[in-house]
């Protein structure tokens, strides 16, 4: 995964804006979606993944 530099950071918080209408905080509840969604789509993998598929590898749900 190639390193992600700071403006692209800021285009894609700007387009994230964008996207509602400079709505702060509807960007933020919807991004909070997001997390949700994947958490739980992590949840449903990580359940009826094979640990020989990945090697040992498990999924966390927090950044290490």
């Amino acid at each position: 995964m190639l390193p992600i530099t700071k403006e692209d950071v800021d285009f894609e918080v700007q387009a994230a804006l964008a996207w509602h209408d400079d709505d702060v905080n509807a960007t933020i509840a919807t991004l909070l979606e997001d997390i949700r969604h994947l958490r739980h789509q992590l949840a449903l993998t990580e359940g009826v993944m094979s640990r020989g598929m990945t090697r040992g590898w498990k999924p966390t749900f927090e950044r290490k």
